[in-house]
């Protein structure tokens, strides 16, 4: 996965987070993967690419697994939805992350 994720790092730039704190697009951790973009095309570009990196490996994503959380202007955009594997990715508020079966 880290060579997968190393060549889809590169293709975008760091999110910017405002005043001068920016991060890198993808991190990941075991089997946990968190895109942070700073512009909605930006993130919906590297879900398209991972997932045509990832289907070329013979793997896939799992969509209801995921989650998303868009945020414009300080508050949480409902509006905004993004797919992965041609299946839509729940929000946060749709459906809360599951931490330790809690």
């Amino acid at each position: 996965m880290e060579v997968i994720f190393k060549v889809e790092e590169g293709s975008a730039g760091p999110a910017n987070l405002g005043g001068r704190c920016s991060m890198p697009p993808l991190k990941a951790f075991i089997d946990d993967t968190t895109i942070i973009c700073s512009k909605e095309d930006e993130t919906r570009r590297m879900l398209t690419r991972l997932d045509d990196l990832m289907s070329w490996c013979r793997m896939e994503f799992k969509s209801k697994k995921s989650r998303s959380l868009s945020i414009r202007r300080g508050k949480v955009d409902e509006a905004t939805t993004f797919t992965v594997a041609e299946q839509q990715i729940p929000t946060v508020s749709q459906e809360p992350v599951k931490s330790l079966g809690r």
